[in-house]
Protein backbone atom coordinates (compact mmCIF):
# COMPACT_ATOMS: atom_id res chain seq x y z
CA UNK A 1 0.00 0.00 0.00
CA UNK A 2 1.24 3.47 -0.91
CA UNK A 3 2.30 4.98 2.44
CA UNK A 4 3.27 8.26 0.72
CA UNK A 5 -0.39 9.11 0.06
CA UNK A 6 -1.19 9.07 3.78
CA UNK A 7 2.17 10.56 4.79
CA UNK A 8 1.54 13.58 2.55
CA UNK A 9 -1.99 13.87 3.96
CA UNK A 10 -0.89 14.13 7.63
CA UNK A 11 0.02 17.82 7.61
CA UNK A 12 -3.22 19.13 6.03
CA UNK A 13 -5.23 16.93 8.39
CA UNK A 14 -3.47 18.39 11.44
CA UNK A 15 -3.96 21.94 10.17
CA UNK A 16 -7.66 21.27 9.58
CA UNK A 17 -8.07 19.72 13.02
CA UNK A 18 -6.53 22.67 14.85
CA UNK A 19 -9.04 24.99 13.17
CA UNK A 20 -12.23 22.92 13.18
CA UNK A 21 -12.00 20.53 16.14
CA UNK A 22 -14.98 20.49 18.48
CA UNK A 23 -14.65 21.75 22.03
CA UNK A 24 -15.21 18.54 23.99
CA UNK A 25 -14.70 18.16 27.75
CA UNK A 26 -12.25 15.26 27.50
CA UNK A 27 -9.91 17.42 25.40
CA UNK A 28 -9.15 19.63 28.41
CA UNK A 29 -6.62 18.73 31.10
CA UNK A 30 -6.14 15.22 29.83
CA UNK A 31 -4.45 12.54 31.89
CA UNK A 32 -4.13 8.86 31.08
CA UNK A 33 -6.98 8.15 33.52
CA UNK A 34 -9.37 10.72 32.02
CA UNK A 35 -8.46 9.53 28.53
CA UNK A 36 -9.35 5.98 29.56
CA UNK A 37 -12.67 7.11 31.04
CA UNK A 38 -13.53 9.05 27.88
CA UNK A 39 -12.60 6.28 25.46
CA UNK A 40 -14.60 3.64 27.32
CA UNK A 41 -17.61 5.95 27.58
CA UNK A 42 -17.46 6.79 23.87
CA UNK A 43 -17.48 3.17 22.72
CA UNK A 44 -20.73 2.64 20.77
CA UNK A 45 -22.22 5.81 22.31
CA UNK A 46 -22.94 9.19 20.74
CA UNK A 47 -20.68 12.10 21.68
CA UNK A 48 -23.66 14.25 22.70
CA UNK A 49 -24.82 11.58 25.13
CA UNK A 50 -21.38 11.34 26.72
CA UNK A 51 -20.38 15.00 27.23
CA UNK A 52 -22.39 15.76 30.35
CA UNK A 53 -22.04 12.24 31.75
CA UNK A 54 -18.25 12.38 31.44
CA UNK A 55 -18.12 15.58 33.50
CA UNK A 56 -20.46 14.17 36.14
CA UNK A 57 -18.60 10.86 36.32
CA UNK A 58 -15.26 12.57 36.92
CA UNK A 59 -16.85 14.85 39.50
CA UNK A 60 -17.79 11.69 41.41
CA UNK A 61 -14.59 9.77 40.66
CA UNK A 62 -11.83 12.30 39.87
CA UNK A 63 -8.99 9.81 40.28
CA UNK A 64 -8.52 6.08 39.73
CA UNK A 65 -8.18 5.76 43.51
CA UNK A 66 -11.61 7.31 44.03
CA UNK A 67 -13.15 5.01 41.44
CA UNK A 68 -11.41 1.97 42.87
CA UNK A 69 -12.82 2.74 46.33
CA UNK A 70 -16.42 2.98 45.09
CA UNK A 71 -18.90 0.11 45.20
CA UNK A 72 -20.10 -1.50 41.99
CA UNK A 73 -23.60 -0.16 42.62
CA UNK A 74 -22.23 3.40 42.86
CA UNK A 75 -20.31 2.98 39.61
CA UNK A 76 -23.28 1.51 37.75
CA UNK A 77 -25.55 4.29 39.00
CA UNK A 78 -23.08 6.89 37.73
CA UNK A 79 -23.08 5.08 34.37
CA UNK A 80 -26.88 4.82 34.20
CA UNK A 81 -28.31 5.51 30.75
CA UNK A 82 -25.05 5.09 28.83
CA UNK A 83 -25.67 1.40 28.09
CA UNK A 84 -23.14 -1.40 27.58
CA UNK A 85 -22.66 -1.61 31.34
CA UNK A 86 -19.81 -4.10 31.03
CA UNK A 87 -17.71 -1.04 30.16
CA UNK A 88 -18.43 0.43 33.60
CA UNK A 89 -17.47 -2.81 35.32
CA UNK A 90 -14.27 -3.04 33.27
CA UNK A 91 -13.39 0.59 34.07
CA UNK A 92 -13.98 -0.10 37.76
CA UNK A 93 -11.71 -3.16 37.60
CA UNK A 94 -9.06 -1.20 35.66
CA UNK A 95 -9.13 1.57 38.28
CA UNK A 96 -8.34 -0.97 40.99
CA UNK A 97 -5.30 -2.14 39.03
CA UNK A 98 -4.16 1.44 38.38
CA UNK A 99 -4.67 2.48 42.02
CA UNK A 100 -2.45 -0.36 43.12
CA UNK A 101 0.20 -0.39 40.37
CA UNK A 102 0.09 3.05 38.76
CA UNK A 103 -0.97 3.81 35.19
CA UNK A 104 0.88 1.69 32.59
CA UNK A 105 3.37 3.50 30.38
CA UNK A 106 3.46 1.09 27.41
CA UNK A 107 0.92 -0.05 24.85
CA UNK A 108 1.16 -3.60 26.15
CA UNK A 109 0.54 -2.43 29.71
CA UNK A 110 -2.51 -0.36 28.77
CA UNK A 111 -3.80 -3.20 26.59
CA UNK A 112 -3.61 -5.54 29.58
CA UNK A 113 -6.05 -3.45 31.66
CA UNK A 114 -9.50 -5.03 32.09
CA UNK A 115 -11.81 -4.31 29.19
CA UNK A 116 -9.19 -2.55 27.06
CA UNK A 117 -8.79 -3.69 23.46
CA UNK A 118 -6.42 -2.63 20.71
CA UNK A 119 -8.43 0.46 19.77
CA UNK A 120 -8.82 1.82 23.29
CA UNK A 121 -5.19 1.09 24.12
CA UNK A 122 -4.07 2.86 20.96
CA UNK A 123 -6.24 5.89 21.67
CA UNK A 124 -5.08 6.25 25.28
CA UNK A 125 -1.43 5.78 24.33
CA UNK A 126 -1.59 8.27 21.45
CA UNK A 127 -3.70 10.87 23.24
CA UNK A 128 -2.28 10.77 26.76
CA UNK A 129 1.09 9.02 26.66
CA UNK A 130 2.61 10.41 23.45
CA UNK A 131 3.08 6.98 21.91
CA UNK A 132 2.56 6.38 18.16
CA UNK A 133 -0.04 3.67 18.73
CA UNK A 134 -2.75 3.45 16.04
CA UNK A 135 -6.38 3.52 17.18
CA UNK A 136 -8.30 1.85 14.37
CA UNK A 137 -12.09 1.63 14.62
CA UNK A 138 -14.94 1.79 12.12
CA UNK A 139 -14.67 5.57 11.76
CA UNK A 140 -10.96 5.48 10.98
CA UNK A 141 -11.39 2.56 8.60
CA UNK A 142 -14.13 4.46 6.75
CA UNK A 143 -11.86 7.48 6.33
CA UNK A 144 -8.87 5.46 5.18
CA UNK A 145 -10.70 3.11 2.82
CA UNK A 146 -12.17 6.19 1.12
CA UNK A 147 -8.78 7.89 0.95
CA UNK A 148 -7.35 4.81 -0.77
CA UNK A 149 -10.57 3.65 -2.50
CA UNK A 150 -9.73 0.32 -0.88
CA UNK A 151 -12.35 -2.43 -1.37
CA UNK A 152 -11.08 -4.61 1.48
CA UNK A 153 -13.80 -5.79 3.87
CA UNK A 154 -13.37 -3.77 7.08
CA UNK A 155 -14.98 -6.58 9.11
CA UNK A 156 -11.93 -8.69 8.29
CA UNK A 157 -9.25 -8.46 10.98
CA UNK A 158 -6.56 -8.43 8.29
CA UNK A 159 -7.91 -5.13 6.96
CA UNK A 160 -7.68 -3.50 10.37
CA UNK A 161 -4.14 -4.84 10.79
CA UNK A 162 -3.14 -3.50 7.36
CA UNK A 163 -4.30 0.02 8.14
CA UNK A 164 -2.86 -0.07 11.66
CA UNK A 165 0.55 -0.84 10.17
CA UNK A 166 0.11 1.96 7.63
CA UNK A 167 -0.77 4.48 10.36
CA UNK A 168 2.16 3.45 12.52
CA UNK A 169 4.52 4.09 9.60
CA UNK A 170 3.38 7.71 9.19
CA UNK A 171 2.64 8.80 12.79
CA UNK A 172 3.86 12.37 13.39
CA UNK A 173 5.29 13.63 16.70
CA UNK A 174 1.87 15.20 17.47
CA UNK A 175 0.42 11.82 18.38
CA UNK A 176 -2.61 13.16 20.27
CA UNK A 177 -3.68 15.58 17.56
CA UNK A 178 -3.19 13.01 14.81
CA UNK A 179 -5.22 10.35 16.60
CA UNK A 180 -8.06 12.73 17.39
CA UNK A 181 -7.95 14.36 13.94
CA UNK A 182 -8.67 11.01 12.28
CA UNK A 183 -11.58 10.45 14.68
CA UNK A 184 -12.85 13.99 14.09
CA UNK A 185 -12.70 13.66 10.32
CA UNK A 186 -14.83 10.52 10.53
CA UNK A 187 -17.27 12.15 12.94
CA UNK A 188 -18.03 15.46 11.25
CA UNK A 189 -16.91 15.21 7.60
CA UNK A 190 -16.43 11.66 6.35
CA UNK A 191 -19.61 10.56 8.09
CA UNK A 192 -21.36 7.19 8.15
CA UNK A 193 -24.91 6.58 6.95
CA UNK A 194 -25.03 9.42 4.47
CA UNK A 195 -23.12 11.48 1.96
CA UNK A 196 -19.77 12.75 3.29
CA UNK A 197 -19.24 16.52 3.42
CA UNK A 198 -16.36 16.42 0.95
CA UNK A 199 -16.38 20.18 0.41
CA UNK A 200 -15.03 20.67 3.91
CA UNK A 201 -12.50 17.84 3.84
CA UNK A 202 -8.76 18.55 3.98
CA UNK A 203 -8.22 15.50 1.79
CA UNK A 204 -10.66 16.29 -1.00
CA UNK A 205 -7.85 16.84 -3.55
CA UNK A 206 -6.14 13.52 -2.83
CA UNK A 207 -8.97 11.21 -1.74
CA UNK A 208 -9.18 8.53 -4.41
CA UNK A 209 -12.82 7.66 -3.70
CA UNK A 210 -13.82 11.33 -3.97
CA UNK A 211 -11.82 11.88 -7.15
CA UNK A 212 -13.62 8.90 -8.69
CA UNK A 213 -17.03 10.07 -7.40
CA UNK A 214 -17.39 6.81 -5.46
CA UNK A 215 -17.24 7.98 -1.83
CA UNK A 216 -20.34 6.07 -0.80
CA UNK A 217 -19.00 2.79 -2.20
CA UNK A 218 -16.64 2.62 0.78
CA UNK A 219 -16.15 1.09 3.22
CA UNK A 220 -17.04 -2.44 2.18
CA UNK A 221 -18.65 -4.45 4.99
CA UNK A 222 -20.18 -7.87 5.52
CA UNK A 223 -23.95 -8.04 5.33
CA UNK A 224 -25.51 -7.34 8.73
CA UNK A 225 -27.27 -10.16 10.52
CA UNK A 226 -30.96 -9.53 11.15
CA UNK A 227 -31.81 -8.65 14.75
CA UNK A 228 -33.67 -11.17 16.87
CA UNK A 229 -37.05 -9.80 17.99
CA UNK A 230 -38.14 -10.53 21.57
CA UNK A 231 -41.71 -9.79 22.69
CA UNK A 232 -41.80 -9.11 26.42
CA UNK A 233 -43.94 -7.75 29.23
CA UNK A 234 -42.51 -5.31 31.76
CA UNK A 235 -44.43 -4.85 35.02
CA UNK A 236 -43.99 -1.69 37.04
CA UNK A 237 -45.23 -3.41 40.15
CA UNK A 238 -46.31 -1.10 42.96
CA UNK A 239 -47.29 -1.81 46.54
CA UNK A 240 -48.04 1.29 48.55
CA UNK A 241 -45.11 3.65 48.09
CA UNK A 242 -42.66 0.98 46.95
CA UNK A 243 -41.81 -0.55 43.59
CA UNK A 244 -40.50 -4.01 42.72
CA UNK A 245 -37.07 -4.52 41.18
CA UNK A 246 -35.14 -7.63 40.25
CA UNK A 247 -31.63 -8.31 39.02
CA UNK A 248 -31.04 -9.71 35.59
CA UNK A 249 -28.98 -12.91 35.27
CA UNK A 250 -25.23 -12.62 35.88
CA UNK A 251 -24.49 -13.39 32.22
CA UNK A 252 -25.98 -12.17 28.98
CA UNK A 253 -27.72 -8.96 27.94
CA UNK A 254 -27.64 -6.25 30.66
CA UNK A 255 -26.00 -8.80 32.94
CA UNK A 256 -26.49 -8.25 36.65
CA UNK A 257 -28.40 -4.96 36.28
CA UNK A 258 -31.65 -3.97 37.98
CA UNK A 259 -34.91 -4.02 36.07
CA UNK A 260 -38.64 -3.93 36.61
CA UNK A 261 -40.10 -7.47 36.64
CA UNK A 262 -39.53 -8.67 33.08
CA UNK A 263 -41.14 -11.59 31.30
CA UNK A 264 -40.55 -12.88 27.80
CA UNK A 265 -44.04 -13.21 26.35
CA UNK A 266 -47.00 -12.68 28.67
CA UNK A 267 -46.64 -11.91 32.39
CA UNK A 268 -48.43 -13.83 35.14
CA UNK A 269 -51.17 -12.11 37.14
CA UNK A 270 -49.39 -10.05 39.81
CA UNK A 271 -52.16 -7.63 40.76
CA UNK A 272 -54.58 -5.07 39.37
CA UNK A 273 -53.47 -3.51 36.07
CA UNK A 274 -53.80 0.29 36.23
CA UNK A 275 -52.25 1.33 32.92
CA UNK A 276 -50.58 -0.10 29.86
CA UNK A 277 -48.20 1.22 27.21
CA UNK A 278 -45.88 -0.08 24.51
CA UNK A 279 -42.22 0.63 23.88
CA UNK A 280 -39.27 -0.90 22.10
CA UNK A 281 -35.53 -0.87 22.65
CA UNK A 282 -32.93 -1.83 20.07
CA UNK A 283 -29.67 -3.47 21.03
CA UNK A 284 -26.94 -4.43 18.57
CA UNK A 285 -28.35 -7.88 17.82
CA UNK A 286 -31.72 -7.92 19.62
CA UNK A 287 -34.86 -5.80 19.56
CA UNK A 288 -37.17 -5.80 22.56
CA UNK A 289 -40.84 -5.07 21.82
CA UNK A 290 -42.30 -4.45 25.24
CA UNK A 291 -45.75 -4.14 26.70
CA UNK A 292 -45.44 -2.16 29.91
CA UNK A 293 -48.02 -2.45 32.68
CA UNK A 294 -48.45 -0.46 35.87
CA UNK A 295 -49.67 -3.06 38.36
CA UNK A 296 -50.96 -2.57 41.91
CA UNK A 297 -49.95 -5.51 44.12
CA UNK A 298 -51.72 -6.39 47.36
CA UNK A 299 -48.43 -7.20 49.14
CA UNK A 300 -44.68 -6.99 48.60
CA UNK A 301 -44.25 -10.16 46.58
CA UNK A 302 -41.16 -12.32 46.80
CA UNK A 303 -38.52 -12.58 45.42
CA UNK A 304 -38.46 -8.92 44.39
CA UNK A 305 -36.52 -6.10 46.01
CA UNK A 306 -38.90 -3.31 46.99
CA UNK A 307 -37.65 0.27 46.87
CA UNK A 308 -39.06 3.78 47.09
CA UNK A 309 -39.18 6.14 44.12
CA UNK A 310 -36.38 8.16 45.68
CA UNK A 311 -34.19 5.08 46.13
CA UNK A 312 -34.84 4.13 42.52
CA UNK A 313 -33.75 7.59 41.36
CA UNK A 314 -30.70 7.91 43.60
CA UNK A 315 -29.35 4.42 44.25
CA UNK A 316 -30.43 1.79 41.74
CA UNK A 317 -29.11 1.87 38.17
CA UNK A 318 -31.90 1.15 35.72
CA UNK A 319 -30.94 0.58 32.06
CA UNK A 320 -32.33 3.03 29.50
CA UNK A 321 -34.32 0.16 27.95
CA UNK A 322 -36.85 0.70 30.75
CA UNK A 323 -36.87 4.51 30.68
CA UNK A 324 -40.26 4.66 28.97
CA UNK A 325 -41.85 3.12 32.05
CA UNK A 326 -40.21 5.24 34.76
CA UNK A 327 -42.88 7.94 34.40
CA UNK A 328 -45.11 5.65 36.46
CA UNK A 329 -42.68 5.84 39.39
CA UNK A 330 -43.67 8.78 41.60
Amino acid sequence: MDAKLLSDAVSPLLEWYRIYKRDLPWRHGRTPYTALVAELMLQQTRVEAVKERYVRFLASFPTPEALAAASEEEVLKAWEGLGYYSRARHLHAAAKVIAEQGFPTTFEGVRALPGVGDYTAGAVCSIALGLPAPAVDGNVLRVLTRLYADPSNIDDGATKAKFAALLKAVYPPETADFCEALMELGAIVCVPNGAPACGGCPWQKVCRAHLAGREEHFPVRSEKRARKVVNATVCVLRCGAKYALEKRPAKGLLAGLWQFPFFEGEAPALGRVLAEKHAKHIFTHVEWRMTGRLVEAESELAPYTWVTARELRETYALPSAFRAFTEWVR
